[in-house]
């Protein structure tokens, strides 16, 4: 797990320093050192998070002809046997590292290397005989990489932070992601909140000529191949058992120790029953929860299942001041604009983890891929919210923030972006076979949108910010087409989710764990916005040029006012609280680097 970037470039060599700018913005993900590869127009910089091959494994890794070099980001879960597969073809290794099978991938197979790929990974390759440099991110999009096209160069890195030094200066917003910002929680697609710096989609692998720097773009895996089955419970179960043994085998490969991120919820204590069968000693857990709040958060659950696996667990209960401590520190991780107040806590949760180990298991894309979100079950006000915000059939129409605050407080350029926050879902939607069902549609949606640019940001990031590497075993590609091919009938049943899931979880986990209420990853910010931090932070907010830019501020002591008599405009308050903080950090003051305990309202001016 690591940090990669580079650069492509017509005007002659490329100079070693402005790849270690971009190095320095990488550390957190690569703290274990880096390396530094140029020739001619080519220049790849890697920052090294020491997982597998603790001793040789530094990159940018060579082929022993000096032809190809490699720069990788993540795990290749299946290198063993890809390894032996080569070895076998006549390749000879000059590491143990898993990502050496990405080179030797490439030499032996460069149009269809990748698909044999299984893991986590966004990579760089050079290709000194083709002329080409190849980009390319993992199915789902759990490792990030971004690109920008300029005129002499096109250059590229795993986070926003570390493209700017590569860009030379920093762009300006982008209204449209900004307003999906504001509205969706994320944004979305191939744009990004900055003009001109686009996302390598999930499952996409581009080639750049060094010459021409003309892009080639191709979908290698995308969930629409996926196709439904007629399958029974037995037979999906047996197919099942097997699989997800192969994948948790595949994935607890490490030369270090790791842990798990335990919730009261169905997915991760299905990963701690797999690591408890497949692992020698406890486990090591770490849970979450609140004190001094009405919330019920579902810490007492994580602690019921950590005692009956006998783990080795860390049960944290935070405040107000410990949860909003982290808040500077992790939208500086989030690098791009997400409003996912579950990084807070996820956040904390890699701090501690991260004093002791260097990997920790989640449980992220249960959900998703098996259908546990109530958005995906039918019902009566499908239609009419289809009705009122056509494209969708009545799935994730209503915006986040409430129309009456979004009419005071936008400024021009975002009140016209408003008009088309729901684009990307509505294109989504329509991507889809006519033939499929809504849940199939609603799975396919949030699997290429709020899957990739917030779910995943979360995971990935909170935990990288801390130089923790997070393993998310139900998002192998292979999980996921077994989810998504299971028909309707064993994904919900009674209008309950996740039907197949907990049926076959019963072979693991007791029966009362695995029938609990779903509650979710909740944190209660609206509880905390109030108070003296309240009163600050309008009067901080107020004054702030970045808000002045974009919102009417004149409208800011209404809305604080509503929040004081009622408490119902905290993603109102904490979207322009957060967007203060995003600018100073990253337009701002770009390179700076917060700690983990910052007073936010020392950073908004």
């Amino acid at each position: 797990m690591c940090g990669i970037a580079g650069i492509v470039s017509r005007a002659g060599r490329v100079e070693p320093q402005v790849l270690e700018r971009a190095a320095e913005r990488l550390s957190h993900r690569g703290p274990d050192g880096h390396g530094v590869f140029t020739e001619d127009g080519v220049g790849l910089v890697h920052t090294r998070l020491s997982i597998i091959d603790l001793g040789g494994g530094r990159q940018p890794l060579l082929d022993g002809g000096g032809r190809l070099a490699l720069v990788a980001n993540g795990e290749i879960y299946n290198f063993v046997e890809l390894r032996q597969a080569m070895e076998a073809e006549g390749r000879g290794f000059a590491t143990h590292s898993d990502c050496e099978t990405i080179l030797h991938g490439y030499a032996l197979d460069p149009a269809g290397f990748v698909e044999s790929l299984h893991g986590m990974f966004a990579f760089a390759l050079y290709d000194r005989e083709r002329g080409r440099v190849v980009i390319a991110r993992d199915r789902l999009g759990i490792k990030p990489l971004y690109y920008a096209e300029l005129p002499d160069q096109v250059v590229f890195a795993s986070e926003l932070k570390a493209l700017l030094p590569l860009l030379g200066r920093t762009p300006e917003i982008n209204p449209l992601a900004f307003a999906q910002f504001l509205q969706n929680q994320f944004s979305t697609g191939a744009e990004t909140i900055l003009q001109g710096v686009r996302r390598v989609l999930p499952g996409e692998i581009i080639e750049i000529d060094t010459d021409s720097l003309r892009l080639t773009r191709r979908r290698y895996w995308t969930p629409l191949q996926v196709q439904t089955r007629a399958i029974g419970y037995a037979e999906a179960a047996e197919e099942f058992d097997a699989l997800f043994h192969q994948v948790m085998r595949e994935h607890i490969r490490s030369d270090v120790p790791y842990g798990l991120f335990l919730s009261g919820g169905l997915d991760s204590a299905i990963l701690l029953g797999m690591l408890d069968k497949l692992c020698d000693g406890p486990i090591r857990t770490y849970s979450v929860g609140y004190r001094d709040v009405e919330m019920r958060d579902e810490l007492s659950d994580a602690e019921w299942i950590a005692g009956r696996f006998r783990t080795e667990h860390t049960a944290l209960r935070l405040d107000r001041d410990e949860v909003f401590g982290q808040l500077v520190r992790s939208v500086w991780a989030a690098d791009d604009l997400m409003r996912d107040y579950a990084c807070l806590p996820t956040a904390v949760l890699a701090q501690r983890a991260g004093a002791g180990l260097k990997v920790v298991f989640s449980g992220e894309g249960g959900d998703e891929a098996f259908a546990g979100y109530g958005r995906y079950r039918p019902n009566l006000g499908r239609f009419w919210k289809n009705l009122r915000s056509p494209g969708s059939e009545g799935f994730k129409t209503r915006p986040q923030l409430q129309p009456r605050w979004t009419r005071k407080l936008f400024g021009p350029a975002l009140a016209q972006a408003d008009r088309q926050v729901r684009a990307p879902v509505i294109a989504a939607w329509r991507e889809t076979p006519q033939s499929w069902s809504y849940l199939q549609r609603a799975q396919y949606t949030d699997m290429v949108t709020a899957l990739p640019d917030n779910l995943l940001v979360k995971a990935d990031r909170m935990l990288m910010g801390f130089g923790v590497e997070g393993r998310v075993p139900f998002l192998d590609h292979r999980v996921v087409e077994f989810g998504l091919s299971l028909p309707d009938r064993l994904k919900v049943e009674g209008g309950i989710g996740k039907h197949f899931l907990r049926r076959w979880a019963g072979r693991l986990l007791p029966p009362e764990h695995i029938h609990r209420k779903k509650r979710g990853f909740h944190v209660p910010v609206g509880e905390w916005l109030r108070g003296e931090f309240l009163d600050q932070l309008e009067r901080r907010l107020i004054a702030n040029p970045a808000l002045g830019a974009w919102f009417d501020v004149t409208a800011l002591p209404a809305l604080f006012a509503a929040q004081r008599a009622t408490g119902g405009v905290s993603r109102e308050i904490f979207s322009l609280l957060q967007f203060a903080l995003w600018h100073r950090l990253l337009v701002e003051q770009p390179g700076v680097q917060p700690s983990a305990a910052e007073n936010p309202l020392e950073w908004i001016g």
